[in-house]
């Protein structure tokens, strides 16, 4: 549990100096790398049509990012019935009594908090993930994996400027890895140009990560269920998947691609139901 705790405080620490350092990278030296002639530039050259992509991108992860962070589930726990005498240490090995709660309600041991519609414990964000910020949490895992994917594509860009070498090879990035260590043992390397092309590395990682963990988790959503529920093997009603994604994406789901929105409509199945 020790372990488990550290590893909360440590997670988001690591996610945000990532973040940091791929801004800072983007912003003074691939996206200045593009500009060829500044006095020359049009309104709409590629370099500024990808900072303004890259800011984009950005701003939605990072926003979404702090939603989830917000949206904490230890509101929810004061609005439950715990059933008569029951106390939150009840909650610790998962067992409830009959009609106590909703279903998936569950009590955190990381987080001291009960979460509705449990679906799993986030360490990048230090809290637990369930029905208030679930929409939040896909929009940052959606915009995260983009804004890498973005960042791997300039920063292949800029290597292949520096370095003068061609990425038409599907092998050239494969290799690229091996071939730098020895030329940076050998001098023939800067240490700006090898940090470059290590980030290279952690961009398509953490980006093809975010992307599956996202896809993953939208299969989940249109069967109705949640990563707790499948891991516990609860039987879930089945449902039409359009009513399960408005019941985690609510009516105005557009709003919540484009901005970073708190998912106000969280209650959508409730307030049907009543």
């Amino acid at each position: 549990m020790l372990v488990l705790r550290l590893l909360n405080v440590v997670a988001p620490a690591y996610f945000l100096c990532i973040s940091l350092v791929t801004f800072v990278l983007q912003i003074f030296l691939f996206i200045p790398s593009m500009f060829r002639d500044p006095s020359t530039t049009p309104l709409f050259s590629p370099a500024l049509l990808h900072g303004a992509l890259f800011l984009f991108l950005s701003a939605n992860a990072l926003g979404n990012y702090v939603l989830v962070i917000q949206s904490s589930p230890e509101d929810l726990g004061k609005d439950l019935n715990l059933g008569k005498g029951a106390e939150v240490a009840d909650w610790l090995d998962g067992s409830r009594s009959p009609g106590s709660a909703l279903p998936s309600t569950h009590f955190c041991r990381l987080c001291a908090r009960v979460t509705q519609r449990h679906d799993h414990h986030c360490f990048f964000t230090g809290n637990c993930i369930g029905s208030r910020n679930m929409r939040n949490f896909i929009m940052f895992c959606l915009y995260t994996s983009l804004a890498c994917l973005d960042s791997l594509v300039a920063g292949m860009a800029y290597i292949s400027a520096t370095l003068s070498m061609s990425f038409a090879d599907p092998l050239a990035f494969l290799t690229l890895l091996p071939h730098s260590i020895s030329q940076f043992f050998s001098g023939a390397l800067l240490s700006s140009e090898m940090f470059v092309i290590l980030m290279l590395y952690l961009w398509l990682g953490i980006g093809l990560a975010c992307a599956g963990f996202c896809c993953h988790q939208m299969l989940l959503i249109l069967r109705g269920q949640t990563r707790y529920q499948v891991r516990k093997g609860m039987v879930v009603r089945a449902r039409p998947w359009r009513e399960n994604l408005r019941e985690v994406f609510g009516k105005k789901w557009l709003l919540g691609l484009l901005i970073p929105v708190l998912n106000v409509e969280s209650n959508y199945r409730r307030q049907k139901e009543k």
